[in-house]
C-alpha cells in the first residue's frame, strides 16, 4: 500500500477479494477448451490467491470475530469446514495438469464453492463484523492492515497431502 493510500477495513479488503476471485472464475470459464496454458496459470493464480485470503482470514479474521463478534462461532466454524473442502480441491488442481480428466471440473466446483462461501460470508459475517465495529468489540482497519501484510507474504500455495496419493515414508509430502 503506498504511503497516501487510505487503509482499507477488514470487510472491505475481503470482498474485494471476493469480486477479484469471482471475475477470475468468469475468465476462466470464457477460455477455449484447447486453452491449457492459459487455464493452467488462470487456475493457478485462483488457487494461489484463494489460499492468500484463506490463510489469512483463517489467522487472523476468524480469530477477531470469535474475541469481538456475538454469535459468531457458528458461521466461523462453518466457514472453516468450507475452507477445507476448498483447500482440498485446490491441492488436487495445483497437482494437476490441464489436460487431465476432470481438472475443468474441479475448477467449476471449486467456484461453486467459493460462490457459496462467498455469498453467506458477505450476507452473515461481514454484517456481524460491522456490528462489532459499530460496538467498538473490532477495528476494522486494523485488521484490514494485518489481513493485507499476511497476504502479502504468502508467495506460494503450501504443500497439502493430496487425497488417494500415497506417500511413503522416505518420500517428501509435495
Amino acid at each position: 500500500m503506498s504511503a497516501t493510500a487510505k487503509p482499507r477495513d477488514a470487510v472491505a479488503l475481503l470482498k474485494q477479494d471476493h469480486d477479484e476471485v469471482k471475475a477470475m472464475f468468469k475468465q476462466y470459464e470464457e477460455l477455449g477448451d484447447r486453452a491449457f496454458a492459459s487455464k493452467q496459470k488462470l487456475a493457478e493464480k485462483i488457487c494461489l490467491e484463494l489460499t492468500k485470503h484463506a490463510i489469512a482470514e483463517e489467522e487472523i479474521f476468524y480469530p477477531a470475530m470469535r474475541a469481538g463478534a456475538e454469535d459468531a462461532d457458528d458461521m466461523i466454524d462453518e466457514a472453516t469446514v468450507e475452507h477445507a473442502s476448498a483447500k482440498d480441491l485446490i491441492a488436487q488442481i495445483h497437482a494437476m495438469d490441464p489436460h487431465d480428466d476432470l481438472y475443468d471440473a474441479k475448477v467449476k466446483v471449486l467456484g461453486e464453492y467459493i460462490e457459496h462461501h462467498v455469498k453467506e460470508e458477505e450476507q452473515e459475517m461481514f454484517k456481524a463484523a460491522k456490528e462489532a465495529a459499530n460496538g467498538k468489540q473490532l477495528d476494522l482497519v486494523a485488521l484490514g492492515e494485518q489481513i493485507q501484510a499476511r497476504k502479502d507474504e504468502i508467495e506460494e500455495i503450501p504443500a497439502m497431502p493430496v487425497p488417494g496419493k500415497v506417500v511413503y515414508s522416505n518420500q517428501p509430502a509435495a
